[in-house]
C-alpha cells in the first residue's frame, strides 16, 4: 500500500524524496527542508528511489543526474511513465548546467532544473511554488 502524507491546507507534511549519490548533498538538503517543516526521504540513486517509492508516494522529487546504477534521467523516465507517479513535481539539481542536459530534462518532463551549488533561498522559493497552500517557514 502506498503511503501519502496529507496535503490539506495548513496541515500535514510535504514529503520530499531527495536522490543524490553524495551523502553530503543528501544531508545538507535534508537539514534545509526539515527546518522548513518538510518530511524528507533519502535515496542514493534512481534504483534506491524507485524502491522507496514502492511504499511511499512523495509530493516532490529532487534528483541529481549523475549517479551509479540509475541516473536522474532514467529515474525521471520511470516516474513519468508510471501513471501513479507521473504528476509528481520533479526537480533536477545538477552540476551539469549546459543546454544539452537542460534540454534532455525538459524532454523527459522534468519541472525545473537547478545548478549546483544551489542557493538555499532559491530552492525553498521553488518548492513553495509547488505548494502555495502550505505555510512553510
Amino acid at each position: 500500500m502506498v503511503q501519502h502524507r496529507p496535503q490539506a491546507a495548513g496541515s500535514g507534511y510535504i514529503t520530499v524524496l531527495v536522490v543524490d549519490d553524495s551523502i553530503t548533498v543528501r544531508r545538507v538538503t535534508q537539514r534545509l527542508l526539515t527546518r522548513e517543516g518538510m518530511h524528507v526521504v533519502l535515496a542514493n540513486n534512481g534504483l534506491d528511489a524507485l524502491d522507496k517509492m514502492k511504499t511511499l508516494r512523495p509530493d516532490l522529487i529532487l534528483s541529481d543526474i549523475e549517479m551509479p546504477h540509475m541516473d536522474g534521467f532514467d529515474l525521471a523516465r520511470a516516474v513519468r511513465a508510471d501513471p501513479h507517479t507521473a504528476d509528481i513535481p520533479f526537480i533536477i539539481i545538477s552540476s551539469r548546467v549546459g543546454d544539452k542536459h537542460r534540454d534532455i530534462a525538459r524532454a523527459l518532463g522534468v519541472n525545473h532544473y537547478l545548478g549546483k551549488p544551489y542557493s538555499e533561498p532559491a530552492l525553498l522559493a521553488l518548492v513553495r511554488t509547488y505548494f502555495p497552500e502550505k505555510a512553510l517557514a
